[in-house]
Order: structure tokens, then C-alpha cells, then sequence
């Protein structure tokens, strides 16, 4: 599959493999391999991703949860009882946990759904098949975490 240099819908980070053969995760740059580019339909970067349009409040949202894991942190610091704290680091995991499916949903609508469109146009399957794939394995990592 070949990639382009536009930087839309692309994961941040990539499976690559240690000396050991066991995946790990490394920050990257550049579009992952199912990377295909196409979710943007040439659109502008502040209008490429599929959250754009509920931009403020997925940041809304996230600023919330970085209050409550400050307040995770002073509780901490404070010596406040131990299942007090993990209460509230549930509730911080619940929180982030809505963000990524919402995040999810989001791409879905707008990369996977594009692709498939491309896909129908250019009557090129492997567009639409390598969205999926990497759906599918966003879906994978937030099963597991």
C-alpha cells in the first residue's frame, strides 16, 4: 500500500517490532502503512479529521479530564485514602475511555466511510479495505487497554 504525504486520519504511533519480534509502540511523523490519505478529499488540515466538527468538545472534554488527574495528583500528594483515589482514577479511565469511542465513531463516519466512496470511484478496493484494517486494529488496542 502506498502512502502519501498528506497527514490525515493517521495514527500517531505504529506497531513496529523489537530485536525480540514482539510489537511495541514508537511515535512517528509520517501516515501509518494503511494509511491512504483519501478520508480528506483534498479538504483543508484544520477541516481534515472526522472530529473536526466536534473539535471543542472533544477539547472540552479532555480539559476536564486533565483537571481530574490533577486532582488525582493532589489527592496523592494530600495522603487521601487509597480507594478514594482509585474511585477517582475509574472515573478518569471511564471519561477517556468515552473520548477514544467517540473518536472512533468520529473516523468510522468520516475516513472509513470516505474510503469506502474512493474506493466505489477509483473501483480500487485495497482504499477502502486498508481503512478498515486500520479500524479494526484502533478497535483492537482500545479492547485491550
Amino acid at each position: 500500500m502506498e502512502t502519501t504525504s498528506n497527514q490525515c486520519c493517521h495514527s500517531t504511533s505504529a506497531q513496529v517490532s523489537t530485536t525480540s519480534g514482539a510489537p511495541t509502540e514508537k511515535p512517528i511523523e509520517e501516515p501509518t502503512e494503511a494509511h491512504t490519505g483519501v478520508c480528506c478529499n483534498g479538504e483543508a488540515p484544520e477541516t481534515q479529521y472526522g472530529y473536526a466538527s466536534n473539535k471543542e468538545a472533544h477539547l472540552k472534554r479532555l480539559r476536564r479530564i486533565e483537571g481530574q488527574v490533577r486532582g488525582i495528583a493532589r489527592m496523592v500528594d494530600e495522603d487521601k485514602y487509597c480507594i478514594d483515589i482509585l474511585t477517582q482514577v475509574a472515573a478518569v479511565s471511564k471519561a477517556l475511555h468515552a473520548v477514544s469511542l467517540n473518536l472512533l465513531e468520529e473516523h468510522i463516519g468520516h475516513c472509513v466511510t470516505g474510503a469506502a466512496v474512493e474506493s466505489e470511484r477509483t473501483g480500487d478496493p485495497t482504499i477502502a479495505e486498508a481503512k478498515v484494517k486500520e479500524a479494526t486494529a484502533a478497535i483492537s488496542r482500545l479492547m485491550r487497554s
